[in-house]
């Protein structure tokens, strides 16, 4: 009997301690986490990721680490670096352009000096048979003087000398200044329209075909019209050549000039509507508007470019339309000049390299063959090397001192 008792106990004492574990462990909560241990300052910071630098924001100071002596050793120090400032392009102030043809006299007198010197070599023989004056006639062919202007100089010399007599080195230079004045003209208005009375801002829009120099001459006008005291804005409206845009914004940002453009092979006349609508809000002198370089033989495109045109003229009239050919190409270029002349209506005539290989009778053909007159001339790489066309400087180079 006893033995029954005991055994009861030990049962009851075992589940009461198997219980007391299981409410424990039920009610047992987490201990909390320690507290945080105290930022030794003397400790150097941890080095920064690769990635830091790049995730700086751009107007936070920079920081770097520096160490000051105090009590107990050097700390680190944080000190503030100055903020990254952006270069502005220097404003320059471009070269004046009255009498620039005459300063580029002997730049343009390099390659144009054969056809004056040819001639008054020419001229200068004892006797002017009918075999010289063949040969003065191919040396103005040569120069791409033309067919019909060549026999109108012919023709003016051969009355004058005949009728002289005497043909002194002096006289004969005299002479054939004239007969060349006659050609290229001298009673025509060969300024560029860019003051129009009754309203502003003056319109002009460059056209040429591909590598004549036109966004380089739009840039170069630019410096021009600057240096005359006028203000420009830039329509960059050539969107089919992706350098075209930076290049022109790049000419304008050398002297102060707003550029206006749009996206990559985006819609042109949009692009030189938008320029002439800002350039009358800011109030401006004059908008010249940049068109890309079309080749004169794809229809479509030419088609494209009167478009242009007539969507400037919903803000006002162009005052100017210049045709940019280059010089070298000679006979050439008259081919391009029919084509634009067909499409828009050209008022003048830019010439570009003319210090090179050209040949200076290009002058007189083109204004025959489109009635209108050279206004500009370019002479060079340099940024102020686009000249207004000077008749007298112009012959003068021709024929030397």
């Amino acid at each position: 009997m006893e033995t029954v008792i005991l055994a009861v106990v030990i049962a009851v004492v075992v589940l009461g301690a198997l219980g007391g574990l299981i409410v424990g462990s039920r009610r047992r909560k987490p201990l909390p986490p320690p507290p945080p241990k105290t930022p030794d300052i003397t400790a150097p910071p941890a080095e920064p990721h690769v990635g830091d630098e790049a995730e700086t924001p751009r107007d936070e100071p920079r920081r770097t680490i520096e160490e000051v002596d105090l009590p107990g050793g050097p700390a680190p120090v944080a000190v503030a670096e100055p903020p990254v400032v952006e270069e502005v392009p220097e404003i320059e102030i471009p070269e004046p352009t009255a009498g620039r043809l005459v300063r580029l006299r002997t730049r343009l007198s390099r390659s144009q000096n054969a056809l004056g010197k040819g001639l008054l070599t020419l001229l200068s023989r004892e006797h002017l048979d009918e075999e010289t004056w063949e040969e003065i006639e191919d040396i103005l062919l040569t120069a791409d003087v033309g067919v019909q202007p060549t026999q109108e100089l012919v023709e003016g010399l051969r009355e004058r000398v005949k009728v002289l007599g005497t043909r002194t080195p002096e006289e004969l230079r005299g002479l054939l200044r004239e007969e060349l004045l006659k050609l290229v003209g001298t009673d025509v208005d060969r300024t560029v329209k860019t003051e129009p009375e009754d309203r502003k801002p003056g319109i002009v829009m460059v056209v040429g075909v591909n590598g004549t120099g036109k966004t380089t001459t739009t840039g170069k006008l630019a410096r021009v019209l600057v240096a005359d005291g006028r203000t420009v804005v830039l329509g960059a409206a050539d969107t089919f050549r992706a350098a075209a845009a930076d290049q022109l914004q790049t000419w304008g940002e050398r002297v102060g000039a707003h550029t206006v453009r749009g996206p990559e092979a985006g819609d042109p006349a949009s692009v030189a509507f938008d320029a002439v609508k800002e350039g009358k809000e800011i109030g401006v002198d004059v908008v010249l508007i940049d068109t890309a370089g079309r080749l004169h033989t794809k229809t479509g495109l030419m088609d494209e470019l009167g478009k242009v045109k007539r969507v400037v003229e919903k803000h006002a009239p162009l005052d100017e339309v210049l045709l940019v050919l280059d010089a070298t190409t000679g006979q050439n270029g008259l081919v391009q000049a029919r084509v634009f002349a067909e499409v828009v209506d050209i008022t003048g005539i830019v010439l570009t390299k003319l210090d090179g290989t050209a040949k200076g009778g290009i002058v007189v053909a083109v204004q025959r063959e489109l009635g209108v007159p050279v206004k500009l001339v370019g002479l060079g790489e340099g940024a102020d090397d686009l000249a207004p066309f000077e008749p007298e400087a112009f012959v003068d180079a021709l024929i030397g001192d």
